[in-house]
């Protein structure tokens, strides 16, 4: 979504993944020293650049060098730093380029800065026809192995996680790389149920896919690959779209298609799910989680899957994609499953992405504590929403976070509520204004967030509407995928102390990025030469700490099946640092301390014996041993067993849960319907907040206010 300077004020959209700020005009994005090429040309060859991409090089450079909040100069550090990052993006498991190949482009280990600067990109299509040449030959390597049935009962392994592993040395260790390669591919099928004739025809399919996808290469997939090596190697949210990509991206940032509702990429061959989006019908459904791949996808309930490891992704989307109201079907290898693992298949009716369904809902809760009943109100936020068009058209009943939340807590004191929860459990972001105003409902006045930008400047952002709208016990659940405006607004009613936190460390980003259009216009024509989004500031909570790489801490933490050390800025490489500026000054409203620590005392001794929480930690213990595996037998009966047991740990974990529950027990896996631990979290969020009513009851006097002086 593309948004726009007005009236000098920024009108700003967060997301997990990007955030685009004020759209700047043309004339300022080309620079005085800037001259458009006089023609757009094709390319003079296969898969070479076009005078084109050699001018968006330069363009790409110049804004960088303008705007990027790292300021780090073009140079030769940078230089390596892009080179390392492009065949990581290349061949990130190292199995494609040989040693020498790797050896032979150390000569642009410190050229690629100037090959930019200059806009002479060759050095990229070099490495990269290099890599066709060798995808090709792998291709037919693998196609040849399927003329003969590997031996199953041979003790031996497959290492897939070949991130810091070493390109093969010769062509007898590359070929016994995919010889284990093509039998685990093979056993992984067996496994399944699929005879050796069926494999043979999936993997030959899929083989043939791979050498056909690498032959329908064009300049701008190579193009956009080396520009992104650039841009991230500053940081994690810089972005460079080509020209088809770009449209790609606003359409998914504008949800106005019809679909599942999921960012998606390339990784190593699988089309790996980045982001849920909130309301469509993968994020109303549970059933798609960030980090999931998809090897395959089938049209309606009984069409047929057909494998899509090694696919294009914009191939993948078009098939996953389709008219409203029809049905897609997904096999699915789960995040952090290793290749081979048990996958499954889900089902989803495609709808369109809109605003009615990411709009915030409540529920109700009633907990007995002390032999009385607690209402306990719950509202989920799955994002930061504003109709803006109906909001600047002057409609005055025009939808957002902040009227919808309004409207339901109304409706949940009029029940009987005497707590609420706010929910933002993989809340990922949205529009700001929102998250600004929504925080005012439950502050009297003052600052909100604080924003320090490329040059240094600092900007506060206010509460725009003093007065408190609801002055009750408060709880903000989060979890690791809360980002951007979520914690943004969670850590400003931490500061203020007027909410506990509950849950896991948030995401961690906090910064913003600028879009760029990098169209111009000539003699008429108006080329599409792609966007380019550029980190311009960082956000920073009142107090002064960055919500950068650190997100926000919980009050009280819950056990989470999400892995940190796996999800959130933390683990992104070339993220930026957390760091802090000067407090805003800003009216403290409370103290809940004390109250945290005895509710956490209460909620440690609630769970130690809790059938619910041994689920939950046995299932994060089983996704932790998932997680460190790094190689895979290649063995039948020893994979076979392997599967058994992990399916069998899991049926005894779930009829465990049952029977505390006193629920029927199941006989497979195919039986479960609903995922247990997604509502376990929330229970004991609830339970924590009937503790809350009790407690603040007792208390019953507010914690003197103080005044935090600052900039």
């Amino acid at each position: 979504m593309m948004t726009k300077r007005l009236n000098g004020t920024r009108s700003r959209w967060i997301t997990g993944i990007a955030v685009c700020a004020s759209a700047v005009g043309l004339a300022a994005l080309l620079g005085a020293a800037m001259t458009p090429p006089a023609a757009a040309p094709a390319a003079a060859a296969a898969l070479a650049p076009t005078e084109q991409e050699n001018y968006v090089a330069r363009r790409v450079a110049d804004i960088v060098s303008h705007e990027h909040y790292r300021r780090a100069p073009l140079d030769d550090h940078l230089s390596s730093l892009i080179l390392d990052r492009y065949l990581d993006a290349i061949d990130g498991a190292r199995s494609y380029f040989f040693a020498s190949d790797i050896a032979e482009f150390e000569k642009y280990r410190y050229e690629l800065d100037d090959a930019i600067k200059t806009g002479d990109v060759e050095p990229a299509f070099v490495i990269f026809r290099r890599y066709q040449q060798r995808s090709r030959e792998r291709m037919a390597f693998a196609i040849d192995l399927l003329n003969k049935k590997p031996d199953f009962e041979i003790d031996e392994s497959f290492n897939f996680d070949r991130e810091k592993e070493p390109w093969p040395a010769n062509t007898a260790e590359m070929n016994e790389l995919w010889r284990k390669r093509v039998k685990n591919d093979a056993l992984s099928l067996v496994t399944a149920g699929k005879q050796w004739t069926e494999v043979v025809d999936v993997l030959r399919k899929r083989y043939e896919h791979v050498a056909k996808r690498m032959d329908q290469s064009k300049p701008d997939d190579v193009f956009e690959a080396f520009m992104n090596a650039f841009v991230l190697s500053l940081d994690p949210h810089s972005n460079y779209f080509s020209a088809r990509n770009s449209e790609e991206y606003n359409i998914q940032m504008s949800l106005s298609y019809e679909g599942i509702g999921a960012s998606l990429q390339l990784t190593d061959d699988y089309v790996t799910v980045i982001d849920v989006i909130a309301g469509g019908p993968a994020a109303v459904s549970g059933k798609l989680a960030a980090s999931d791949r998809i090897t395959a996808v089938g049209e309606g309930k009984t069409g047929e899957l057909v494998d899509v490891i090694g696919w294009r992704l914009d191939d993948v989307v078009q098939k996953i994609r389709g008219p409203g109201g029809s049905m897609v079907r997904l096999q699915l290898l789960p995040a952090g499953a290793a290749p081979g693992s048990v996958q499954k298949v889900v089902d989803f009716t495609r709808n369109r992405v809109s605003l009615e369904n990411q709009a915030s809902k409540k529920s109700m809760r009633t907990v007995t504590r002390n032999g009385k009943d607690v209402k306990v109100g719950i509202i989920t936020v799955p994002s930061f929403y504003q109709d803006y068009d109906a909001s600047r058209a002057g409609a005055k009943d025009y939808r957002s976070t902040t009227r919808d939340v309004q409207r339901l807590i109304t409706e949940l004191r009029k029940d009987g509520a005497e707590v609420l929860i706010m929910d933002l459990r993989a809340n990922g972001g949205g529009y700001l204004p929102e998250a600004e105003s929504l925080t005012g409902l439950f502050i009297d006045r003052g600052p909100v967030v604080q924003l320090r930008d490329t040059t240094g400047h600092i900007e506060v952002d206010d509460d725009p509407n003093p007065a408190i709208f609801y002055s009750g016990p408060l709880i903000v659940l989060v979890d690791r995928f809360s980002a951007s405006a979520s914690e943004i607004f969670a850590g400003a009613l931490q500061d203020y102390g007027r909410a506990l936190i509950i849950g896991q460390q948030t995401y961690g980003k906090g910064t913003v990025q600028n879009a760029h259009p990098l169209n111009y216009t000539i003699f008429g024509r108006k080329p599409e030469l792609g966007q380019l989004n550029v980190t311009i500031g960082k956000y920073y909570r009142i107090t002064g700490e960055s919500t950068q790489d650190r997100g926000v801490t919980p009050d009280i933490e819950l056990p989470s099946l999400i892995d940190a050390n796996e999800v959130g800025e933390s683990t992104r490489d070339r993220a930026l640092p957390w760091d802090h500026i000067e407090p805003a000054a800003f009216r403290v409203e409370g103290d809940l301390k004390p109250i945290a620590a005895a509710l956490a005392k209460l909620h440690a001794e609630r769970t130690a014996g809790s059938a619910d929480f041994k689920y939950l930690h046995d299932d994060i213990a089983a996704l932790d041993t998932m997680r460190k595996q790094k190689t895979l037998s290649l063995n039948l009966k020893t994979r076979e067993a392997e599967r058994k047991r992990v399916e069998s740990e899991r049926l005894e974990r779930e009829n465990a849960w049952r029977a505390a529950h006193d629920v029927k027990p199941v006989k497979s896996l195919e039986e479960i319907k609903d995922d247990a631990t997604a509502g376990i979290l929330l229970d004991e969020t609830s339970q924590i907040a009937a503790d809350l009513v009790g407690l603040a009851a007792r208390r019953n006097a507010p914690t003197q206010a103080r005044r935090t002086e600052g900039h």
